[in-house]
């Protein structure tokens, strides 16, 4: 009689338990610099074989959604 229960409470304790964990990560949020429009002053910059867009001491990239500041 003692088996049966010892038997049940651990097919019970295997049937709730989880081999699996769940990890959460987070991205770390940045400031994104988005420029709609390069000013008529701006030099194109080639670095490493990437063209880069500079003004006002800055550098940029050009995307679909305009110029992003990076640092080259």
């Amino acid at each position: 009689m003692m088996k049966k229960y010892l038997f049940l409470f651990a097919f019970i304790s295997l049937l709730f338990s989880s081999c699996t964990t769940r990890i959460v990560t987070t991205t770390p949020r940045t400031n994104v610099v988005v420029v709609n429009k390069a000013p008529r002053n701006h030099k194109i910059v080639v670095i490493n074989g990437k063209r880069y867009y500079r003004w006002g001491g800055n550098h940029y990239r050009k995307t679909n959604r305009g110029y992003v500041l990076v640092k080259v």
